[in-house]
């Protein structure tokens, strides 16, 4: 009896030696090794509803309409290494919105290749899940290149080119870091196009995180885009703003706005908008915000617009909006006009 108990305890710890030993084994790098892959993870989501306007000529809104459908696989490969593609199905032309590999071993320190988000502004790199408004704000429209003031179609506010970032200083037992940090060199054309010409975009952001939660950061971009006729326009803008996310409750405000070469060549525009999310239970969340684009940078030329939105979040992977926009765009003959929203966010 005591033999069998004395070899059951030897083969268990025979075997948790050897277990132990698979976790903490290094790969060594080779195009022979099978192991150290995580299983693609496959989702995707779907957003949907319907717009009402009483704008002169907007006959009502478009009505029930598909706004994304999204479909992306991820996984990563030696832990070390990370990567994505997403594709948008919806529409005429369905496309791939994201492709690409990072290599992410290191907070402080790590370099991604591919397709992404422009690193400019606090909003741009958000998920429209996490938006919490129908859409996203003129400012990250117009500046940062879902559908861009000097013309450049909507890029989704991605480009191609190679980004490094980190996080630097931990505070508080590593719960949070101090500084974030990134910088990307772009093509400047937006997605799935190759470059037009020699020089490239330059795109960063520093952003500082005194208690957590709450980020302060600036973003700068230095480039330019070639339109359609062969024209090289450039893109010069500066944006600073705060983020604040913590027991669900929010508040974004980012301004932005074209400096230098652009001012001269486009005019000085410039945006701004305020964002603030308040819990009201577990499942609804209201939004109010003030959104305010300025094409040539003075009051004659803004569009403003002033929003409350009901978030239903049922569950993680259900939510329903029910939003009231009220506008005022100084450059149309009728300035003044109300929208309705109602979407649906489903993912899987």
């Amino acid at each position: 009896m005591k033999k069998s108990i004395v070899l059951s305890a030897a083969l268990m710890l025979v075997l948790g030696s050897t277990a132990f030993a698979q976790e903490n084994q290094k790969p060594v790098y080779g195009y022979k090794v099978s192991d150290f892959v995580s299983k693609p993870k496959v989702g995707g989501y779907i957003i949907g509803g319907y717009k009402y306007s009483d704008q002169e000529g907007a006959h009502g809104g478009p009505g029930f309409n598909c706004r994304l459908i999204r479909l992306y696989v991820d996984g990563s490969i030696f832990n070390d290494f990370k990567y994505r593609i997403q594709f948008q199905a919806n529409g005429t032309s369905p496309h791939v919105k994201d492709f690409y590999v990072e290599w992410a071993k290191y907070k402080e320190f790590s370099v991604k290749l591919g397709q992404f988000k422009r690193a400019f502004t606090f909003e741009n790199p958000m998920n429209p899940w996490d938006v919490g408004v129908g859409d996203f704000s003129f400012l990250v429209q117009k500046m940062a290149g879902m559908g861009d003031r000097l013309g450049e179609a909507n890029m989704g506010g991605r480009d191609q080119g190679i980004q490094v970032q980190g996080d630097l200083i931990p505070m508080a037992n590593d719960s949070y870091r101090l500084l974030h940090y990134q910088l990307g060199l772009y093509n400047g054309q937006g997605i799935n196009l190759a470059d037009a010409n020699k020089s490239k975009d330059i795109i960063g952001t520093i952003q500082f995180q005194p208690v957590k939660g709450l980020y302060l950061g600036a973003f700068g971009w230095k480039g330019n885009w070639v339109n359609s006729s062969g024209t090289t326009l450039k893109r010069e803008r500066i944006s600073a703003g705060l983020k604040y996310d913590v027991d669900n409750w929010t508040l974004r405000a980012e301004y932005a706005t074209a400096i230098a070469g652009e001012q001269e060549q486009s005019g000085a525009a410039d945006a701004f908008y305020v964002t603030a999310g308040i819990p009201a239970t577990d499942w609804l969340k209201v939004y109010l915000k003030w959104d305010e684009f300025r094409a040539k940078g003075n009051a004659d030329s803004s569009h403003d617009m002033y929003s409350a939105c009901l978030n239903f979040r049922l569950h993680k992977n259900l939510n329903f909006q029910l939003e009231y926009r009220h506008h005022n765009n100084r450059l149309l003959g009728v300035p003044q006009f109300n929208e309705l929203w109602f979407m649906s966010y489903i993912r899987f």
